[in-house]
């Protein structure tokens, strides 16, 4: 089989937060396949961590980009424009909500914390597309990260679920709009993974044990089976497949009982 091979391609990953996280697996596996990345930073607190880590990466570039402000991201992608011309994908691995909007009730969810968690894990997708669709002239693939509670209750994760449903039809409906320029937009599904956000879902543990327990491959998964899906979604072995939201969990999504 002949390797993944992005040389001379350009992209750029959104949400490295540390060197557990799965956008920064998916960052690996793209600059290891010959891609120059992009790194977004949320504030300084970010950007001391996000820049040790990319030093192992092929002359990368550090931008900050709050995806809440919009002239933010708007001079993100102006950079891009000016430091690469033209990127040929981009990674969505951002998300949000109060943790009391974790641990508490759903019902109780209020509208501010409703709207920041659909404001940071959904919407966000839209203007991140926006802007980088005219830098993707020849085409390109977006990727978004979801989790199996868009279609599910999972205890603890409460709002959360509401925001990746909304996240897959945002998927959807950009990969319906975008089609004719031959940019594809998909969701990667992956399975839980020990991530820094993870440790805020109260029963974690427990969600990784019965996914473990009750998958067909009768384990979890791990970031590097993320990123492998995500390195296929931007290559171009894929370039048939838009719009679908594709499960890296093992099988856990196709049992019943």
């Amino acid at each position: 089989m002949v390797p993944i091979n992005l040389s001379g391609k350009n992209g750029i990953v959104l949400g490295v937060a540390n060197d557990r996280s799965i956008a920064w697996a998916i960052a690996q596996a793209l600059s290891a396949a010959g891609a120059r990345l992009a790194l977004t930073y949320q504030g300084e607190r970010l950007k001391d961590r996000v820049e040790r880590l990319s030093t192992s990466l092929d002359n990368p570039l550090l931008l900050p980009c709050d995806a809440t402000d919009d002239q933010q991201i708007e001079q993100v992608f102006e950079t891009l424009r000016q430091e690469f011309g033209e990127i040929s994908f981009l990674i969505h691995s951002i998300a949000f909500a109060n943790r009391d909007d974790l641990s508490g009730r759903f019902v109780d969810t209020g509208r501010e914390g409703f709207r920041l968690a659909m404001e940071v894990s959904a919407y966000s997708l839209l203007p991140l597309v926006r802007y980088a669709a005219p830098l993707m002239s020849g085409g390109g693939s977006v990727v978004a990260m979801t989790f199996d509670a868009s279609q599910r209750v999972y205890p603890g994760y409460n709002v959360m679920g509401t925001a990746k449903a909304a996240l897959e039809h945002a998927v959807r409906q950009l990969a319906a709009e975008l089609g004719p320029s031959a940019i594809r937009v998909n969701a990667i599904s992956a399975g839980p993974l020990e991530t820094l956000a993870a440790r805020g879902i109260s029963g974690f543990r427990d969600m990784r044990h019965a996914h473990a327990e009750k998958a067909p491959l009768k384990r979890n998964i791990t970031t590097q089976e993320v990123a492998q899906t995500a390195l296929f979604l931007c290559s171009q072995l894929s370039t048939g497949i838009t719009g679908a939201t594709i499960p890296v969990d093992a099988g856990y999504h196709i049992m019943a009982v």
